[in-house]
């Protein structure tokens, strides 16, 4: 067999700062009072730079710049704010490959993903979003529907540029001005996208960056000039935003936790279905929110299909995110990493079988292998709990309403895959999975021109397609 040969993609083509301020009204500003603090990378454990944590004095300031820029905004013709998010994405587009190198060393997935996956995807939602600024009218939510004012935006670590664009696009298409705080463990590419802004010559205070960790983000949630906010995180935290702007008269949209399941029908093509599984579950090792962590195999495939799963673990690349032939790259933080080898520990006390395929992990950094239970019963933490990482949880069953009843036996709802060759079944299980998106034959496939959201405690409203909208008018 043919070995690979090292791949690496140069890090000369970012130039990181030693230190980053706060991007408020259209500058680099200083925090009033404000603690510096280093973000790392997590396949090594190197400091990248360093990041001051916004106080609430600089979250007041950040809110003010974006109040103030409201007015002119959202008085702009649609026409002419399309314009500025075209410029943004063609920007993108051209400083993909240093976003995309960036977004590894900061968060620790393979450049791979954050090049062919993360950055088109980016580069999409903002032009898509564009198309719809002077087409408001026509989106079905009236003929003349307005902004709302100033939008509070958090977002997490798994995918940081792009759950920006998924929040600051549609907002600035409505019409409404951004004030954002990316996670403290993955600031750097929300900083290099205010640099990016600063290119588009986007006009000052429009999109605001404040970074910080949780006290950060609970005064922007509790900012009393803050007209929406968007949470994308963990169903612990998206409940501690919902209780903090009960009858405020804020609009909140949450996509929180998930704990998919991952269908597979004794029809199913298996070794398309293998490939599924695998992109459902270890793409970017695992964190993300709506992973297929949970594998429903019909009994009568479920040996085949697990020995050609552990076959397929067996050629899957761990290492060096910026090594282009890498499949698995680091857990993003040390925090995270020991969540999830306690939730593994946990599976193998109460009973399941642990696999994984022979993997010398690197010795500095942040690493899990690629992870296997089987054995599960649904009362298993494994099963019921958000493992956020690259660990998979087998079950099995006999009748489609065994697996419905099944799937749907999580307090989660966020996503669900469904492999069959019938389409009569997939239309059957689709309309009893209580799942905001249900996949057939596939998996992780996102769209801009199409909505995504939970049910449950996965969190509501929805973000993509002409459903964004919504959330960022008032309507």
């Amino acid at each position: 067999m043919f070995e690979y040969a090292p791949a690496p993609e140069s890090r000369a083509v970012v130039d990181i700062r030693p230190s980053y301020r706060l991007f408020v009204g259209g500058e680099w500003t200083d925090s009033q009072g404000g603690t510096a603090h280093k973000t790392v990378n997590p396949a090594s454990e190197e400091v990248l730079s360093e990041v001051v944590w916004a106080t609430e004095a600089d979250v007041d300031r950040a809110v003010g710049a974006a109040r103030k820029a409201f007015g002119v905004w959202s008085a702009l013709p649609g026409s002419e704010r399309a314009k500025y998010l075209f410029r943004i994405a063609r920007i993108i587009q051209e400083r993909s490959r240093e976003l995309a190198v960036l977004e590894t060393l900061d968060n620790g997935k393979p450049i791979r993903e954050s090049r062919d996956v993360d950055l088109p995807l980016v580069a999409a939602h903002f032009f898509y979003y564009a198309g719809w600024a002077d087409k408001l009218g026509h989106a079905g939510y009236g003929p003349d529907p307005r902004p709302l004012g100033v939008a509070g935006q958090i977002i997490p670590w798994n995918f940081p540029l792009l759950m920006l664009a998924w929040k600051i696009a549609p907002a600035l298409a409505c019409g409404n001005t951004v004030v954002l705080k990316p996670a403290e463990t993955t600031p750097l590419t929300a900083l290099l996208f205010a640099e990016i802004c600063q290119q588009a010559d986007l006009p000052p205070g429009v999109v605001n960056i404040v970074t910080g960790a949780g006290e950060t983000g609970a005064a922007l949630v509790n900012h009393p000039d803050v007209n929406k906010i968007a949470f994308t995180g963990s169903t612990e935290v998206g409940r501690q935003i919902a209780r903090s702007v009960a009858g405020s008269g804020k609009r909140l949209t949450l996509e929180l936790g998930g704990k998919a399941a991952n269908i597979v029908f004794d029809d199913a093509a298996l070794d398309q279905a293998v490939e599924g599984v695998v992109n459902g579950i270890f793409f970017n090792q695992g964190h993300v929110c709506c992973a297929g962590s949970r594998l429903l195999v019909q009994e009568s495939v479920a040996e085949e299909l697990l020995e050609a799963l552990k076959r397929r673990l067996t050629t899957l690349r761990l290492g060096d995110p910026l090594d282009k032939n890498t499949d698995i790259g680091a857990i993003n933080s040390a925090a995270q990493l020991a969540k999830i080898r306690e939730l593994s520990e946990a599976g193998e006390a109460e009973g399941a079988e642990r696999w994984s395929p022979v993997c010398p992990l690197p010795e500095r950094g942040y690493w899990f292998p690629p992870t296997i239970f089987t054995g599960v019963a649904q009362s298993h933490r494994i099963a019921r709990e958000e493992v956020f990482g690259p660990v998979l949880s087998v079950l099995t069953f006999r009748t489609p309403a065994e697996a419905v009843e099944k799937a749907n036996n999580t307090p989660y709802g966020l996503s669900a895959g469904v492999w069959t060759e019938k389409g009569s079944r997939i239309l059957w299980m689709a309309d009893r999975l209580r799942a905001g998106v249900v996949w057939a034959n596939t998996f992780n496939r996102f769209d801009p021109t199409s909505p995504f959201g939970g049910y449950k405690e996965s969190g509501y409203g929805r973000e993509g397609g002409r459903h964004g909208l919504e959330a960022y008018l008032d309507v």
